[in-house]
């Protein structure tokens, strides 16, 4: 009787969860410029439309370029981060670790604001695509860190010790042994930090200048009732790629906790 009341409370979360996201594809096919029920048609026209709107190609170029520093970006402090916070004791390690993590709790609406008046009242800096990278690195680098540091956790620390008992610099170390063993968390970082910063809405919006990212843009389209097919066209694309990156990283994740779990076996064996 609890398996089956669990197993009826999941899917009712799952389904208030996911309805609406199920609903994206459903309208984005549909042939009306009204989003109700009942459909009047199917069409691929509203895809087709995308293709057309150079404002949105820009928004794209913007988004994708701003995504990908962040996600280099966060992810090289992340590793520093979680390599240091894994290996080496120093003073006050446990409250900088808390006050890096931070972000992570706190409303990205009070971030955003935080960030807009530091950076135009206190630094008297112009709003652009790098005041937005900036942001979204401050709030990607806690999840690098969060992901990271299981990696390090995992790894043996027998591995870098035999190493350099057989010569190697400390440098070279971490370039041979310490970096391979790592690389499918720092993949998984990357892709990580890579979605949050695309989908992010609420910093890029305070941030932005001129140049706007994608979902910026999709909310100015939503003045614009005609346009909601459209949206929900590149809804649709957005969410796809959402899920292919989010599955990508945790493959790469659970690949690298293996790895690492074998290469201790190893090692005790």
């Amino acid at each position: 009787m609890k398996g089956r009341g669990l197993f009826f409370y999941a899917g009712i979360y799952l389904l208030f969860l996911y309805a609406p996201i199920i609903l994206l594809p459903i309208f984005a096919f549909n042939d009306s410029t009204i989003i109700a029920f009942p459909l009047s048609g199917f069409t691929t026209g509203w895809f087709a439309e995308l293709a057309t709107i150079d404002a949105l190609h820009d928004a794209v170029r913007n988004s994708l370029f701003i995504a990908v520093l962040t996600a280099i970006f966060s992810t090289l402090l992340g590793l520093c981060a979680a390599r240091a916070a894994t290996r080496y004791r120093f003073p006050a390690r446990g409250g900088l670790m808390t006050l890096i993590m931070t972000p992570l709790v706190l409303p990205e609406i009070i971030v955003a604001v935080s960030l807009l008046v530091v950076m135009v009242q206190l630094l008297d800096l112009r709003l652009s695509s790098w005041t937005v990278i900036a942001a979204h690195t401050l709030i990607c680098t806690p999840f690098c860190i969060a992901i990271l540091n299981s990696s390090f956790q995992n790894l043996d620390a027998s591995l870098e010790e035999a190493a350099i008992d057989l010569g190697e610099s400390r440098f070279s170390t971490f370039r041979l042994v310490t970096l391979p063993l790592v690389m499918p968390g720092i993949i998984a970082a990357l892709l990580i930090s890579f979605t949050i910063s695309l989908d992010e809405f609420i910093i890029a919006f305070f941030l932005t200048g001129s140049e706007p990212t994608l979902p910026v843009y999709i909310w100015g389209l939503l003045r614009f009732p005609q346009r909601l097919p459209a949206v929900m066209a590149l809804g649709t694309i957005l969410v796809a790629l959402s899920i292919l990156l989010l599955i990508v990283a945790e493959y790469f994740r659970r690949r690298g906790v293996a790895r690492a779990g074998k290469e201790d076996s190893g090692g005790f064996l």
